[in-house]
Protein backbone atom coordinates (compact mmCIF):
# COMPACT_ATOMS: atom_id res chain seq x y z
CA UNK A 1 0.00 0.00 0.00
CA UNK A 2 1.21 3.12 -1.50
CA UNK A 3 1.20 5.87 1.40
CA UNK A 4 0.07 9.20 -0.09
CA UNK A 5 1.75 12.24 1.51
CA UNK A 6 0.42 15.54 0.05
CA UNK A 7 -0.74 18.63 1.76
CA UNK A 8 -4.57 19.11 3.08
CA UNK A 9 -5.64 22.40 3.51
CA UNK A 10 -9.17 22.56 4.90
CA UNK A 11 -9.33 26.29 6.54
CA UNK A 12 -11.60 27.92 3.22
CA UNK A 13 -10.19 31.21 4.29
CA UNK A 14 -6.50 30.99 3.46
CA UNK A 15 -7.24 29.47 -0.54
CA UNK A 16 -6.85 31.97 -3.26
CA UNK A 17 -8.55 31.26 -6.27
CA UNK A 18 -6.88 32.90 -9.79
CA UNK A 19 -9.72 35.55 -11.12
CA UNK A 20 -9.98 33.41 -14.14
CA UNK A 21 -11.27 30.40 -12.02
CA UNK A 22 -13.74 32.94 -9.94
CA UNK A 23 -14.79 34.44 -13.61
CA UNK A 24 -15.60 30.93 -14.10
CA UNK A 25 -17.36 29.77 -11.17
CA UNK A 26 -19.13 32.96 -11.23
CA UNK A 27 -20.46 32.09 -14.61
CA UNK A 28 -22.01 29.07 -13.50
CA UNK A 29 -23.32 30.97 -10.46
CA UNK A 30 -25.02 33.40 -12.88
CA UNK A 31 -26.10 30.05 -15.01
CA UNK A 32 -27.86 29.07 -12.06
CA UNK A 33 -29.82 31.98 -11.37
CA UNK A 34 -30.99 32.88 -14.42
CA UNK A 35 -32.83 29.37 -14.18
CA UNK A 36 -34.43 30.10 -11.01
CA UNK A 37 -35.49 33.57 -12.60
CA UNK A 38 -37.20 32.57 -15.40
CA UNK A 39 -39.64 31.04 -13.08
CA UNK A 40 -40.25 34.48 -11.39
CA UNK A 41 -40.56 36.20 -14.78
CA UNK A 42 -42.50 34.33 -16.28
CA UNK A 43 -44.89 34.67 -13.67
CA UNK A 44 -44.62 38.21 -14.06
CA UNK A 45 -45.32 37.90 -17.65
CA UNK A 46 -48.25 35.41 -16.77
CA UNK A 47 -49.69 37.35 -14.22
CA UNK A 48 -49.82 40.67 -15.86
CA UNK A 49 -51.07 39.24 -19.29
CA UNK A 50 -54.20 37.49 -17.21
CA UNK A 51 -56.11 40.75 -17.14
CA UNK A 52 -56.20 44.11 -16.36
CA UNK A 53 -56.30 43.82 -12.91
CA UNK A 54 -53.09 41.28 -13.32
CA UNK A 55 -51.16 43.84 -14.91
CA UNK A 56 -51.53 46.78 -12.19
CA UNK A 57 -50.59 44.45 -9.61
CA UNK A 58 -47.24 43.16 -11.52
CA UNK A 59 -46.98 47.11 -11.84
CA UNK A 60 -47.46 47.97 -8.36
CA UNK A 61 -45.38 45.26 -6.80
CA UNK A 62 -42.64 46.70 -9.51
CA UNK A 63 -42.71 49.99 -7.71
CA UNK A 64 -41.61 48.63 -4.27
CA UNK A 65 -38.03 48.10 -3.59
CA UNK A 66 -37.86 44.39 -2.93
CA UNK A 67 -39.35 43.68 -6.55
CA UNK A 68 -36.93 46.08 -8.31
CA UNK A 69 -33.74 45.04 -6.31
CA UNK A 70 -34.82 41.17 -7.29
CA UNK A 71 -35.11 42.09 -11.12
CA UNK A 72 -32.28 44.08 -10.82
CA UNK A 73 -29.72 40.98 -9.54
CA UNK A 74 -31.41 38.49 -12.16
CA UNK A 75 -30.30 41.80 -15.10
CA UNK A 76 -27.16 41.99 -13.20
CA UNK A 77 -27.03 37.66 -13.50
CA UNK A 78 -27.91 37.81 -17.40
CA UNK A 79 -25.08 41.04 -17.79
CA UNK A 80 -22.55 38.65 -16.36
CA UNK A 81 -23.28 35.11 -17.94
CA UNK A 82 -23.86 37.11 -21.32
CA UNK A 83 -20.50 38.89 -20.99
CA UNK A 84 -19.08 35.71 -19.66
CA UNK A 85 -20.29 33.42 -22.29
CA UNK A 86 -19.08 35.51 -25.08
CA UNK A 87 -15.52 35.47 -23.35
CA UNK A 88 -15.84 31.76 -23.14
CA UNK A 89 -17.35 31.28 -26.30
CA UNK A 90 -13.87 33.71 -27.85
CA UNK A 91 -11.54 31.24 -25.98
CA UNK A 92 -13.05 28.25 -27.67
CA UNK A 93 -11.80 29.87 -30.96
CA UNK A 94 -8.51 30.13 -29.44
CA UNK A 95 -7.92 33.06 -28.16
CA UNK A 96 -7.27 34.56 -24.91
CA UNK A 97 -6.19 31.16 -23.87
CA UNK A 98 -2.87 32.15 -22.78
CA UNK A 99 -2.66 32.88 -18.70
CA UNK A 100 -1.77 36.34 -19.03
CA UNK A 101 -4.55 36.98 -21.49
CA UNK A 102 -7.51 35.27 -19.74
CA UNK A 103 -6.65 37.53 -16.75
CA UNK A 104 -7.19 40.32 -18.94
CA UNK A 105 -10.65 38.88 -20.16
CA UNK A 106 -12.01 37.82 -16.41
CA UNK A 107 -10.94 41.34 -15.36
CA UNK A 108 -12.91 43.10 -18.60
CA UNK A 109 -15.87 40.96 -18.00
CA UNK A 110 -16.08 41.89 -14.39
CA UNK A 111 -15.85 45.53 -15.25
CA UNK A 112 -18.21 45.55 -18.48
CA UNK A 113 -20.87 43.90 -16.13
CA UNK A 114 -20.44 46.47 -13.52
CA UNK A 115 -21.21 49.00 -16.06
CA UNK A 116 -24.12 47.05 -17.30
CA UNK A 117 -25.42 46.56 -13.73
CA UNK A 118 -25.31 50.25 -13.10
CA UNK A 119 -27.42 50.78 -16.25
CA UNK A 120 -29.93 48.34 -15.28
CA UNK A 121 -29.97 50.02 -11.76
CA UNK A 122 -30.30 53.22 -13.44
CA UNK A 123 -32.79 52.12 -15.50
CA UNK A 124 -34.78 50.52 -13.04
CA UNK A 125 -35.15 53.39 -10.41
Amino acid sequence: MVKKQRPVNLELQTIRFPITAIASILHRVSGVIMFFAVAILMWMLAKSLSSEAGFAAVQSMMSGFFAKFIVWGILTALAYHLVGGIRHLIMDMGYWEELPSGKASASAAFIITVILSVLAGVWLW
